[in-house]
């Protein structure tokens, strides 16, 4: 790995990546293999809806790290006894990319029922949410009054962004691309700890998406979220 990997300020950071059930759980993988070639130590969490769109070996092959999936399983010798609580005790961040709106719900509840929302309430260190979901979903008054308490208790809001969603209708609820939640992270970390991005709970943390190269579309594209 090179020198400029390994000296950037994700260099040797833990991360729990935890991807939800929703079609934008493919560009978790992106997002994982650039978290890693940034230097960064990653272990990915999917919930139940998530493994039906990516499989933990994906993330097992991509991080070098296990992919947890379960709260309770059968314990073997050197397993931890408790994988909803050790993964977070020496993390460094938190990312739940997607993040969707029924993810964001349970935890703006301090719901506990998978091991993804029992780490996220045991962690002490920042969390990072990046949403996905339909247009309508976003703009439902729950879906907004559930980032409220999400910032609330302090997480990090990363997007959504604006554009073609998978179930074809356009306006907000895209999950910015992998390139730019790294962009993201980034400002998040090298920010002093006097700033009020860390020093404010659920600072909005702003990133200037990439422009993406334009090319004539093929019969049947279709975007996702």
């Amino acid at each position: 790995m090179s020198q400029e990997l390994t000296s950037g300020v994700l260099a040797g950071k833990r991360l729990i990546l935890g991807v939800s059930g929703g079609i934008a759980a493919y560009k978790a993988c992106d997002l994982a293999s650039r978290l890693v070639k940034e230097g960064a130590q990653v272990t990915a969490v999917l919930t139940r809806g998530g493994r039906r769109f990516v499989t933990p070996h994906s993330f097992q092959a991509l991080t070098g790290n296990p992919c947890l999936t379960a709260m309770f399983h059968r314990i073997r010798q050197g397993d931890s006894a408790y994988p909803h609580l050790d993964p977070v005790k020496n993390a460094d961040l938190v990312v739940l990319a997607p993040a969707t709106a029924n993810l964001m719900a349970r935890l703006a509840a301090g719901m506990a029922d998978d091991v993804l929302t029992a780490l996220c309430l045991s962690a002490a260190c920042p969390i990072v949410v990046c949403p996905a979901m339909n247009v309508r979903m976003w703009e439902h008054p729950a879906t907004q009054r559930n980032i409220r308490t999400l910032t609330g208790f302090g997480c990090r809001i990363l997007g959504p962004a604006t554009g073609r969603l998978a179930c074809g209708e356009e306006g907000i609820g895209r999950m910015l691309e992998p390139a730019d939640i790294v962009d993201g992270l980034h400002v998040l970390l090298s920010a002093p700890p006097d700033d009020g991005k860390h020093a404010d709970p659920g600072a909005r943390v702003r990133v200037r998406r990439r422009s993406a190269r334009k090319r004539k579309p093929n019969k049947g594209d279709s975007s996702t979220t």
